[in-house]
């Protein structure tokens, strides 16, 4: 079951929440099952009652050999995947506590990874509730939905603490906007983000810090965290950036050695805020020439063309182009490696290093990680606060899997 749960975070709202509504037993089987449940969980009790004990239900020991007394029964709500069941938990003098069910626990594990999967989902905790009434027979309150999210906070902690792996060949850093509930009205909370592709070509979000701004010491503060870390850029060939001042500066402190490329995205956006909305897709088709060139001589070339042709018809759009020409040209130096070019021929190996050139001259990467991030935070509206914020991050990149390892969420981490 917990398997088949958290497959079902890979997929859509909509198509989790028909798909649970949609579940029915057969017949008396629901039911049938709910008592064999209840039957087996009190017969474990009951035999741990005995060995505790010392000796079977009535029997009759000498007074001076006896420890402990059964002391009757007691009922106890307990919620799983077959609906609330009623048990009837043994009770000894000396206060015995059983380890079938944990002490004050009133949900299995499987309903809580349930609910910890629609949480994922992007369920709002009403609606959590309504989506599992059909399967679980019983309706979970606003306050357990909390509760088990909640239990993300210990694995959130030590994810941010947890030390980093040197191996990433390139490294991609973004600043994300989300809101926040404030005091009197809704605040935008930037996520700094840093994302790396490794030698292997496995694509991985490394880690998210919440900030106020995207200034330089914010930066600063991450990149140090980070390097302090474990992840100090040794094997890196280049850094993907925004193009933003702040994060600019801050490389410059911590990574001043690894060659940097301003994101193309980006700087095509702030290019056409400065043309006429009747010119944007031929100054587009343009921008295209020189970021999509074969080589970097064809790109000097298209860029000088832009110029020509655009400078006194736009001069903004062509000053702020040409402030940033040379970091983004800068993915044109990384090469294919040998290895990606080993029984290969000509026309394969250009085709690889057109793509392997798409992969790094912008953080789409993390804008696209982020898309899965605003589709399932959209029921929601808006984080209440921080926490809620940092679980629903960390559920949509990472889980945990069933021996308790951490594991990179397989929605963003692949092979390409």
């Amino acid at each position: 079951m917990s398997g088949y749960l958290w497959k079902a975070t890979v997929r859509n709202v909509n198509r989790a929440l028909k798909e649970v509504n949609a579940f029915e037993w057969e017949g008396d089987y629901r039911f049938a099952a709910r008592r064999k449940l209840k039957e087996l969980l009190e017969g474990g009790m009951e035999t741990e009652v005995e060995r505790h004990l010392g000796r079977e239900r009535y029997e009759r020991r000498e007074c001076g050999e006896q420890q402990d007394y059964r002391n009757g029964k007691r009922p106890r709500h307990f919620l799983t995947e077959l609906g609330d069941l009623i048990l009837r938990i043994p009770r000894t003098r000396k206060g015995y506590i059983s380890r079938v069910l944990e002490a004050y626990k009133r949900r299995s594990r499987s309903v809580d990874q349930l609910i910890m999967a629609c949480f994922v989902l992007g369920m709002s905790t009403r609606k959590v509730s309504t989506a599992l009434f059909s399967l679980l027979g019983e309706r979970v309150s606003a306050s357990t939905v909390s509760e088990v999210a909640k239990k993300l906070d210990h694995a959130v902690r030590r994810h941010h603490e947890r030390k980093l792996e040197d191996g990433y060949r390139f490294l991609f850093f973004d600043g994300v906007v989300l809101k926040q509930k404030g005091a009197a009205k809704v605040q935008k909370k930037i996520i700094l983000c840093a994302y790396g592709i490794s030698w292997e070509g496995k694509k991985e979000m490394i880690d998210f810090l919440l900030a106020t701004s995207e200034s330089q010491n914010a930066w600063e503060g991450f990149l140090r965290d980070l390097y302090e870390r474990g992840l100090e850029g040794k094997r890196c060939e280049m850094i993907t950036t925004d193009g933003g001042p702040g994060l600019g500066n801050a490389l410059e402190v911590v990574y001043p050695r690894i060659p940097r490329q301003h994101c193309w995205a980006h700087k095509t956006r702030n290019v056409l805020d400065k043309v006429k909305k009747s010119d944007q897709e031929r100054v587009k088709e343009a921008l295209r020439r020189i970021s999509h060139a074969k080589n970097r001589q064809v790109a000097t070339q298209a860029y000088w063309s832009f110029c020509q042709k655009y400078r006194e018809v736009y001069p903004g759009a062509v000053k702020s182009l040409g402030s940033e020409i040379d970091d983004l040209l800068s993915f044109y130096q990384v090469k294919l490696s040998p290895k990606e070019k080993q029984g290969v021929g000509a026309k394969e190996v250009q085709k690889a290093q057109m793509a392997l050139w798409k992969k790094i001259r912008t953080t789409n990467l993390i804008e696209r990680a982020f898309r899965e991030v605003k589709r399932r935070t959209r029921p929601m509206g808006v984080f209440v606060n921080r926490g809620s914020m940092e679980r629903i991050l960390y559920a949509v990149f990472f889980h945990y899997n069933s021996k308790g390892q951490e594991v990179p969420s397989l929605l963003f981490t692949h092979r390409p």
